[in-house]
């Protein structure tokens, strides 16, 4: 079997890493939202108003008084108790990570988790985009509580599903202006968009980062472009047939950890929606051969994987309703494990 499953101290320790990294996470949303920017006191004409400065815009919460003082001390104090919360955990999280090195826990490549931590921050992730292709066996494997074979993971880029169907409003403003490729150059500066509107971002390394988004139902009417950023330099996704089922099928979310032992949240469609898909590649006649044969066996390790690990899961759950029947029914074909039809009660062995 290309996987094998992870041992006692192995999924113990990872459990700790993914409750730590929660707890993290949650202290720096109270530190972001509740004490971002900025409070202080200023005289107009004469007398004391406090002031709090919060996304480039000072406004005024009433001149001096009990009241505004306590509001003044409540902010500072909690935002020194946040940062404090914040700093214990981050060392936490340090230590873990030597640890998760060490158990040999560390799993997706360094450049792909820092993208799904930057993609996190600035709000980006479900329902606007989520990881799809090879790197969302990262977070399979994780459910399943396995470790893939690492030929199976190799891969040097980074597809993101873009639903061009979600709201932008939430988006933290400056990924809003500069887009993907802004939020890219904030990992690594040397990332540049690989063509003019194109859909693709390569830095130094060669790593390769996709933005990629379902094809219109009419292949006659003319193509928005669909762009997250406001930059006229951002990625322009490219419009791809089939992926209309992977942004409808359900998502799910997973912690995975780098190579050097650090965790990550990755959203991705749900497992058999992804088997499912890669089934269907696999048979496509215009597509490479080699990519055919890598689809198969994905599409048959992961039906592998949810029949062997998560029976709760099953093909005929309505819930992947999105996904025509034609592409249901080809869960048959992946394993006998998730047709339903095999059974214990043959009076002969499988000789």
């Amino acid at each position: 079997m290309p996987y094998r499953e992870l041992d006692d101290e192995q999924a113990r320790q990872l459990i700790n890493a993914e409750q730590v990294f929660d707890a993290y996470r949650a202290a720096q949303s109270t530190l972001q939202s509740r004490f971002a920017g900025s409070m202080a006191w200023k005289s107009v004409e004469g007398r004391s108003y406090l002031y709090r400065f919060k996304r480039g815009v000072w406004k005024s919460l009433g001149p001096r008084s009990e009241e505004t003082e306590a509001i003044h001390q409540r902010f500072v104090d909690g935002r020194s108790h946040a940062k404090m919360r914040s700093a214990s955990l981050a060392q936490r999280l340090n230590t873990i990570a030597a640890v998760n090195r060490a158990l040999r826990l560390g799993r997706m490549p360094v450049m792909a988790a820092r993208i799904l931590r930057a993609l996190s921050d600035a709000r980006l992730t479900e329902p606007v985009v989520a990881t799809v292709g090879t790197n969302a066996l990262f977070a399979y494997e994780r459910m399943a509580g396995v470790q893939i074979d690492q030929t199976v993971l190799e891969t040097a880029d980074f597809d993101l599903l873009y639903d061009a169907r979600a709201s932008l409003k939430l988006i933290v403003p400056e990924v809003a202006a500069s887009g993907i490729v802004g939020l890219l150059r904030k990992v690594d500066h040397s990332f540049e968009v690989m063509g003019k509107r194109g859909f693709r971002a390569a830095n130094r390394d060669g790593y390769i980062v996709d933005l990629i988004t379902p094809a219109p139902k009419d292949p006659i009417r003319p193509s928005e472009v669909r762009q997250i950023g406001r930059d006229p330099d951002d990625l322009v996704a490219v419009e791809i047939f089939g992926l209309a089922w992977l942004v409808n099928s359900p998502k799910v979310r997973a912690t995975v950890l780098d190579l050097r032992g650090y965790p990550a949240e990755m959203i991705v469609p749900d497992p058999r929606a992804f088997a499912l898909h890669k089934a269907w590649l696999s048979e496509r006649p215009d597509r490479n051969p080699e990519k055919r044969r890598r689809d198969a066996a994905q599409a048959k390790l992961i039906a592998g994987l949810i029949a062997r690990y998560l029976p709760h899961l099953g093909f005929d759950d309505p819930v992947l309703g999105a996904l025509p029947k034609a592409l249901r029914d080809q869960a048959a074909t992946l394993t006998p494990a998730v047709t339903g039809r095999e059974t214990n009660d043959a009076l002969e062995p499988d000789w």
